[in-house]
């Protein structure tokens, strides 16, 4: 049986949620060692989107994917990055364009062969109380057609009869960024056995239901934040109160880089010849 470790890291939010990664993830890698590292990286430029910056400094501090959601977009100098970096994701369940219309930036998944061992990272995104766009469940499984030429008919990604796996094949994880815990549980056990992780983000409060699903899939309903933990989900409480008390719709600011940062996420660890997670712990 060979044991690797997965990391999946929640929304890193703004300056805060930058150096905080910057301080914790190396370490956390080293102490546990990780053997692939997810980040979710779509608030890093102050609570909004990305820079190239931004990307760089995830990725120097240890992710080797970086997920994101629907605030991808909001800077259009960064698109360019996802054309080009094949580790930077966006929900892979954006509109993919027509005959008569561009297809957007990027990828919905990256296929990454790290120390003998492949694996694949999906982005989805989430309808319920967000904008409706393509379906999350028929998108993963156009993708499961799409990838199936990586795999063997024993593959989780692909319908099986049960019969038990006797090669290694690549492990899957998929951060599906969404704002309604009962849609991220209800795909979770739509995908149960298919893939290795499913953890949700968006809404940057860790939630404490991590588990292990009926057919070996591990899951969390959201990862949480990295940021600062003096908040109100990474942003600063007094404009986030004046908001809520006034219905006045003020410039949202990161939290104040003083305070307390905190990393937030899960570790798996996975047995790398069935697919099947052992154990899921959040950081």
């Amino acid at each position: 049986m060979k044991i690797v470790k997965a990391a999946m890291i929640g929304d890193v939010i703004g300056v805060p949620g930058l150096e905080t990664l910057e301080e914790k993830l190396p370490a956390l890698i080293k102490e546990q060692n990780i053997d692939f590292v997810t980040v979710n990286g779509e608030n890093a430029a102050d609570g909004f989107g990305m820079t190239e910056e931004n990307f760089r400094r995830i990725i120097a501090a240890g992710a080797d994917v970086i997920t994101s959601g629907n605030h991808i977009w909001e800077k259009r100098e960064f698109w360019h990055i996802l054309e080009t970096e094949r580790c930077m994701l966006r929900p892979a369940n954006y509109p993919s364009g027509s005959q008569t219309s561009q297809s957007i930036s990027g990828s919905g998944y990256a296929c990454i062969d790290k120390k003998g061992i492949s694996w694949i990272v999906i982005n989805l995104q989430g309808r319920e109380l967000m904008t409706p766009i393509d379906c999350p469940f028929q998108c993963f499984e156009r993708l499961i057609r799409m990838l199936e030429g990586r795999a063997s008919d024993n593959h989780p990604l692909m319908e099986n009869d049960g019969d038990s796996v006797t090669s290694s094949f690549p492990l899957v994880l998929i951060d599906f960024h969404a704002e309604s815990s009962r849609e991220k549980e209800a795909l979770a056990y739509y995908i149960d056995g298919r893939a290795t992780l499913i953890a949700g983000t968006h809404t940057h409060v860790q939630t404490a239901d991590e588990r292990i699903l009926p057919n070996g899939s591990a899951y969390i309903t959201d990862l949480g934040m990295t940021g600062n933990i003096n908040s109100v989900i990474g942003m600063n409480p007094s404009i986030c109160l004046d908001r809520a008390r006034k219905q006045v719709l003020y410039h949202m600011e990161t939290a104040e880089v003083e305070g307390i940062g905190c990393m937030q996420g899960i570790i798996a660890e996975i047995d790398a010849h069935t697919g099947k997670v052992i154990s899921i712990k959040r950081i």
